[in-house]
């Protein structure tokens, strides 16, 4: 009996590259936030973490994609309206004050599963109709590179 076959890696074109790298960030994020849960650490603790995190690199992920990335397909592309509701949903959570708990494992469900849904769907669909001049914008407003690990309440370890 032939071995089952191995789920390929992504391709990626270059351009894109840098939003995936963010992507695992977010997940590393998710994962930090279970970690918090499993070590009983106080959730507002979390809470600032995740506020620095949105202020500092998510909301520039979601601007980007909206502005260089959706409009490949258009507005009117059933998978951007998804994405675009998605990320109104997650900037309400990560803005919302109450039922502090809930919203962060709300967070942490609602944030991988976004990020599975653009890199295995979205993000190919998007490569299949860009042009070389979208791939190009999207590079020339998009080339940082971040770094999540300068902060100093690392409650996840």
């Amino acid at each position: 009996m032939a071995d089952a076959p191995k789920n390929k890696p992504i391709k990626r074109h270059k351009a894109i590259q840098p939003l995936s790298r963010e992507h695992h960030q977010g997940l590393l994020l998710c994962w930090k936030i279970g970690k918090g849960f499993e070590k009983d650490i106080e959730p507002q603790r979390i809470k600032t973490y995740l506020e620095w995190f949105w202020d500092n690199h998510l909301k520039l992920h979601f601007e980007i994609e909206e502005k260089y990335v959706f409009p490949v397909l258009g507005p009117d592309h059933k998978l951007v309206k998804q994405a675009l509701e998605e990320h109104e949903h997650l900037k309400h959570l990560f803005q919302a004050k109450e039922n502090l708990t809930e919203n962060l494992k709300s967070i942490r469900r609602d944030l991988e599963a976004h990020i599975r849904f653009e890199e295995r769907i979205l993000f190919n669909e998007i490569q299949k109709h860009a042009s070389e001049e979208d791939f190009q914008k999207l590079q020339e407003h998009h080339d940082r590179e971040i770094s999540c690990e300068i902060w100093q309440d690392e409650f996840w370890i």
